[in-house]
């Protein structure tokens, strides 16, 4: 035996460890709190400022703000998102069953607001369309339960200080009372104060969400989640537009699956298509998809995107007025766009209890895809961000924004993707996309009266493309991970054929039933040494590894807790085939046998006793526990141990453990695995897998016999 063995194995007699643990100091749970309450309910001059400015982010860069370096990029990038903007701004409000005027006031406050409470120096908040899509489902909900007729092409358009009533479908009251709103309003008074409203209740979930530090709870959204969440929301949104694309006039249907019977409805009512509608989304679509195709072909060399939406919108503006498409050939049209804001208005509490729960999807949502986009440019770009503040700037881009007639909001891949390429360094491109909106409301609203709306929904199906070629992208996910592709193709299904909240939940739950389930069946193994090392590996993974004489080496990849304890114990049973139940079983009934054997020989010689040797030796001596991949064990896990170490023992095989983390050795500790004040514990726990070994082979007996007389 060489130096190398001999010292391996002085080591492992040796009863002290060289390594020793330092004591933890833990407070109180009465002093931590009360150390936690001081600190955060201290109130001096300086914690006031520093409150301040990290509430208010605006105040800590602002005053740093590069002129020369900046302004430039910050003023191409915002005039170049505020024009993508008005047109989608206008265009989404289709999906969120909303006038487009209100739009476009959402877009202008969330910019602002953000400018001064974000922390991100790229990310563009506002329309997003999948919030469209969501206020857009609970604002028809409520619109259809409240008596109206959501076939109903009326116009509620607010003037002055007041809401003006006209053009009224006969179905539905001229008058109509909404007692929640203790007044006289119309369909589109009532939607617009059910989305105001469900907007305020998101943002305080948001608000409520940051003060008390919950921002942990978007690592619950898997990114394969979120992928097939925006798809499957991307074909609900599709088939919600693709009515306008015909100019059918066919109400959103109110429940579960809207895809399939808005699909069932579109081709029952097909030959009813408005062929003027048809001719203009044709051509629109193509216009728009070259110019993507454009876009994404030559963006290296162009220094700013095309505009195609502002061009295409223009142009279909310019003939629908002049050919008047309207009157000729009934196409809808956006109608009178007011010029100016309306008064603000508190959000309707009474309102608030009917749509409490569809906020929460929501906020969780728009936070979700916020804080991603953040830490995704900000990591791009080489800055931080904070969670926390940024779930407070989009809740307060909520929370404000609803006294002035907006809906919810979150960040947009899209439009932040434009101006991260347009040279944006700064929130200050923000405030001029916000200024080209205020442009649009001040003078040139009126100039989109004319503009169809098939032509809207044109550029919403295409703004859709990057989340529907993801279908394209499922064959290589199915490759990278079989789990990730289940999840996506889950999400996105009950997401497009039950709904988006339901699909929301689906997704969540099956994420979190993956990972319980990659736990309760982990990967387990027996371990080899790799030659002329101290080094141990997987034998079905790795060739040429030595199999230790007399000693099993057993490796759990996974936390031991009661969820999997059956599982662990049947992998270890089947790994070094013995089962210490049977064997005691098999032994006393050997005994047994055994001693009917010597009566019987007894009798046979005139009452000579002959006592019989049953000896049946063991194939090894000690089991190793690697617990290297265990990260941790709760009170199951523990016993699991203790019951562990004590059945073995009676079949005259020993249970050591290697390689546990010190968070498992103190729930072992705790538990009394290693005795009293843990006097076993440098027999039974060892740093290393060679260490055990070593430990294991110096340690043995000399034969290893299940015997009994």
């Amino acid at each position: 035996m060489d130096t190398s063995s001999l010292e391996d194995m002085e080591d492992a007699k040796s009863p002290t460890s060289s390594l020793e643990r330092k004591t933890q100091k833990r407070k109180r749970p009465v002093e931590f709190i009360r150390t936690k309450l001081s600190r955060q309910l201290s109130c001096s001059v300086p914690r006031v400022k520093s409150t301040l400015a990290g509430l208010f982010p605006v105040v800590l860069w602002l005053p740093k703000y590069k002129i020369k370096e900046y302004v430039w990029g910050d003023i191409m990038s915002g005039l170049i998102v505020g024009i993508i903007l008005v047109p989608q701004a206008i265009a989404y409000c289709l999906l969120a069953g909303l006038e487009p005027i209100y739009g476009l006031y959402t877009s202008f406050f969330a910019n602002i607001i953000y400018f001064i409470l974000g922390t991100s120096r790229h990310v563009s908040v506002g329309i997003f369309s999948l919030m469209s899509l969501m206020v857009g489902q609970v604002v028809d909900r409520e619109v259809y339960l409240a008596g109206f007729d959501l076939s109903d092409e009326s116009k509620q358009i607010p003037l002055g200080g007041g809401w003006n009533i006209t053009e009224v479908s006969s179905k539905t009251a001229t008058n109509f009372t909404i007692s929640a709103l203790n007044m006289e309003c119309g369909k589109e008074c009532y939607a617009i104060s059910i989305a105001a409203a469900l907007t305020f209740l998101a943002g305080i979930y948001q608000v409520l969400m940051a003060v008390f530090r919950l921002g942990f709870v978007s690592v619950y959204l898997s990114a394969p989640m979120l992928d097939g969440f925006a798809t499957g929301a991307s074909c609900t949104i599709l088939t919600v537009q693709a009515k306008y694309l015909l100019g059918l006039k066919i109400p959103r249907h109110q429940g579960y699956g809207t895809v399939v019977v808005t699909w069932i409805n579109i081709f029952k009512n097909i030959h009813k298509t408005n062929f003027c509608d048809m001719i203009t989304s044709a051509i629109c679509i193509a216009v728009l998809v070259a110019g993507k195709e454009l876009q994404e072909r030559y963006k290296n060399r162009l220094k700013m995107p095309l505009p195609t939406e502002l061009v295409v919108v223009a142009l279909a503006t310019i003939v629908s007025h002049f050919a008047d498409l309207s009157g000729q050939y009934s196409s809808s049209i956006s109608g009178a766009i007011p010029t100016g804001f309306i008064p603000p208005k508190v959000p309707s509490f009474e309102l608030m209890p009917r749509i409490a729960l569809d906020a929460i999807p929501l906020s969780v949502i728009s936070f979700a895809f916020t804080v991603s986009l953040s830490e995704m440019f900000a990591k791009k770009n080489g800055y931080t961000v904070r969670p926390n503040q940024e779930m407070l700037a989009i809740g307060f881009c909520n929370i404000i924004p609803s006294f002035f007639h907006c809906f919810t909001t979150s960040a947009a891949l899209a439009k932040t993707m434009v101006k991260d390429s347009t040279g944006c360094q700064t929130q200050v491109s923000s405030l001029v996309s916000a200024l080209v909106v205020l442009l649009v409301l001040l003078f040139l609203a009126p100039f989109f009266y004319s503009l169809q709306k098939c032509v809207l929904a044109c550029i919403i199906i295409v703004s859709l493309r990057g989340a529907l070629r993801k279908f394209k992208d499922f064959p290589r996910l199915w490759g990278l991970s079989k789990i990730d592709a289940a999840v996506w193709m889950v999400t996105m299904s009950s997401s497009a054929l039950i709904s988006v909240e339901i699909g929301l939940v689906i997704g969540v739950v099956f994420s979190m039933v993956c990972v319980v389930s990659q736990t309760q069946f982990p990967k387990v193994s027996l371990l080899g040494q790799i030659k002329n090392t101290n080094d141990y590996e997987d034998m079905s993974d790795y060739n040429h590894l030595e199999i230790i004489p007399k000693v099993k080496i057993f490796r759990f990849q996974a936390p031991l807790y009661y969820a999997n304890k059956d599982f662990f114990l049947k992998s270890l049973y089947k790994a070094v085939g013995l089962e210490p139940f049977l064997e005691k079983s098999r032994r006393r009934k050997l005994v047994k046998r055994s001693k009917e054997n010597a009566a019987k020989k007894a009798n046979n010689e005139n009452g000579d006793v002959t006592i019989g040797l049953i000896v049946n030796e063991l194939d090894f001596h000690t089991i190793i526990l690697d617990c290297s991949s265990i990260p941790f064990i709760d009170t199951t896990g523990m016993n699991t141990f203790k019951a562990l170490l004590k059945d073995y023992k009676e079949v005259g095989v020993n249970v050591i453990l290697a390689c546990c983390s010190t968070k498992v050795i103190d729930s072992l500790g705790r538990g009394s695995f290693f005795g009293p004040d843990d006097k076993e514990m440098h027999r039974l726990s060892f740093h290393t897998v060679h260490s055990a070994v070593s430990f294991a082979t110096c340690n043995a007996p000399e034969s290893v016999y299940a015997s009994s007389v």
